[in-house]
């Protein structure tokens, strides 16, 4: 069975930068917490997974440029850049991300911005595209935050839909042992279209969605230990109406709870 586990503790940040990170995009991903993965399910979903293209990267450049491009746009960005003991290959070491956030003194839109660039590598390396490893953020994300009212404008869920996408290819292969990548959001997405395979939700009218399920260990521990076989057999016997095709129509999410700014896109 491949190993899954990667619940991470939210990174909390200032409030006074909320504003800043709604301009961002960011906000309401900040407000994900703690969503426990069911390794189980998420077995069973790569088993059934089927993939019809494969995606290979490769840089040119050697160690040493490649150390000198990231510390040359952390300069730019944070002011100050990393050792290379803070970085492991092309990735920045979370720790030194969040001891930076951490002694940034918020005294001028410049501190704010970077605080609030530090807050969304967090969440890149972590919640949306982290990998195995868990303890660094690759720096290929930094130069799309360098036009601070631009960043906004990318389209980071479809990037985090196309890397999940990528992992569950990674994952299907016979001799993967591990998947990488946005689980909260393959597990909410399972929970939300096949609520006959979902935990009990102990905050049904959460938003940001994916807080629906959280800590939902606590109060839902039979589901914890739920094995393969279990949802092998769930997946076998799916009947016609279990699947959930309108996930967010109004007798399933309260449109009330949906902040406006996104609601009003679900005409699209």
């Amino acid at each position: 069975m491949l190993t899954c586990n990667h619940p991470v503790p939210p990174d909390r940040y200032n409030e006074r930068v909320e504003d800043h990170l709604r301009i961002t995009g960011f906000y309401h991903v900040s407000q994900i917490g703690i969503v426990q993965c069911q390794k189980a399910l998420v077995n069973a979903l790569i088993e059934r997974w089927h993939p019809d293209t494969h995606t290979w990267s490769s840089s040119h450049r050697d160690d040493n440029e490649q150390f000198e491009a990231l510390e040359a746009e952390c300069l730019i960005q944070f002011g100050v850049a990393p050792r290379k003991s803070d970085c492991r290959g092309s990735c920045i070491k979370i720790t030194w991300l969040r001891d930076l956030k951490e002694n940034l003194e918020l005294t001028d839109d410049i501190s704010i911005q970077r605080y609030v660039r530090c807050h969304i590598m967090l969440l890149i390396g972590t919640i949306l595209f982290g990998d195995k490893s868990g303890v660094g953020v690759h720096w290929k994300f930094l130069p799309l935050l360098r036009d601070f009212v631009s960043i906004g404008q990318y389209s980071w869920g479809a990037a985090c839909l196309a890397h999940l996408y990528r992992a569950l290819c990674r994952a299907s292969r016979f001799n993967c042992k591990e998947i990488d990548g946005p689980l909260i959001l393959l597990l909410c997405w399972a929970w939300i279209r096949l609520p006959y395979l979902s935990p009990l939700p102990r905050e049904p009218r959460s938003f940001s969605l994916a807080n629906r399920w959280r800590n939902w260990e606590r109060g839902d521990r039979r589901y914890r230990y739920l094995k393969l076989a279990h949802f092998r057999k769930a997946f076998d016997e799916l009947q016609e109406g279990q699947f959930v095709w309108v996930a967010y129509a109004v007798d399933r999410v309260d449109p009330n709870i949906i902040p406006p700014e996104i609601y009003m896109q679900s005409v699209v």
